[in-house]
């Protein structure tokens, strides 16, 4: 399975919310023929490295395609700059933010690297990506998404989000 990580933490386009921006994403995605075959729920996340950013919005898909990853990649930083995306600073707030965490789970040092080189330590891409693979196990390392869950720094300022607007976004095709 290929599984990408969403974030946001800026209004996006005509001043929308971070997750109405991750929805738009993943519309965006299918639309360039990408299937998003599974949507987690959103969850709320302090800026890593900490700042006085606005919180983010995280969530993981699971996606199928015919693509392999570097054109995948690109085209997830084609939707990124048609959303708003401009990257202007490392770990700056975003409008939207699109990795390619995993790809059938291949190993790739050069680019696109693979998996994501951040991943094994980030709550906010663990804890979604459970929510679709609660069997997933690091490509590289194979422990268990849930075992670096537990020894990941930010776990405890992830917030699921589950009021109003913010449900669970509708699966994909």
């Amino acid at each position: 399975m290929i599984y990408m990580g969403l974030g946001a933490n800026l209004p996006g386009p005509h001043g929308v919310a971070p997750r109405d921006t991750i929805l738009m994403a993943l519309t965006e995605v299918e639309v360039a023929g990408v299937c998003v075959t599974g949507v987690s729920c959103c969850y709320k996340s302090k800026p890593v490295p900490a700042s006085d950013q606005p919180d983010y919005v995280n969530a993981v898909a699971a996606l199928k395609t015919g693509l392999a990853p570097g054109p995948l990649l690109d085209l997830l930083h084609e939707v990124e700059a048609r959303l708003g995306r401009k990257r202007l600073a490392r770990n700056g707030a975003r409008v939207i933010d699109l990795d390619l965490l995993d790809y059938h789970g291949q190993c790739n040092a050069d680019w696109p690297v693979l998996p994501h080189p951040r991943m094994a330590g980030r709550a906010f891409v663990l804890r979604p990506l459970l929510d679709l693979a609660p069997e997933w196990r690091h490509p590289i390392s194979g422990k268990s998404a849930v075992k670096l869950l537990a020894a990941a720094a930010d776990r405890a300022d992830l917030q699921l989000l589950v009021s109003g607007s913010d449900k669970k976004p509708p699966q994909g095709s």
